[in-house]
């Protein structure tokens, strides 16, 4: 990337396309997402239940409920899987580290086509570039959080 180009786009001369905004990102160690945000807003935030927004992944069969504010450094999100339910038809990955913990019944996550159980108070982490998909396997609802860092832009 050339320092012309990098002036035209700080000037506005220019705007950058998605490949140098990915450039961009990876040199400051941000998200696409982070080179949006406005200063980081230092203020408490309260997330409620009713005021939350419904996030889908690109793969996605279920809505997750965004409990952080997206501001591009971490994502935490609630989900919900009636029985027989997936997160999504097919493995996927995404350059994010995860974490879902099991707030109540049992998970099954599938990661690279293993199939792990996370019981009721219990966590699994991740590296997700590893193709991966929760599932509910069980006869009752499971409810979940999934962590993850940096969020998928």
């Amino acid at each position: 990337m050339s320092a012309t180009l990098l002036s035209q786009v700080e000037r506005g001369v220019t705007d950058p396309s998605l490949a140098t905004l990915r450039r961009l990102a990876g040199v400051f160690g941000e998200s696409v997402v982070a080179l949006f945000a406005e200063e980081p807003d230092r203020a408490v935030t309260i997330s409620r239940p009713g005021e939350r927004s419904i996030l889908r992944g690109p793969h996605g069969r279920v809505g997750y409920e965004r409990l952080t504010r997206g501001d591009g450094r971490l994502e935490v999100l609630r989900g919900v899987l009636r029985p027989g339910e997936a997160t999504s038809e097919q493995p996927w990955g995404h350059a994010s580290q995860e974490c879902a913990f099991v707030v109540a019944g049992t998970l099954t996550a599938e990661l690279d086509g293993v199939a792990y159980t996370v019981h009721n108070g219990e966590a699994i982490t991740f590296d997700s570039r590893t193709p991966h998909r929760y599932l509910n396997a069980s006869d009752a609802t499971v409810e979940f959080l999934v962590s993850v860092t940096p969020p998928v832009p």
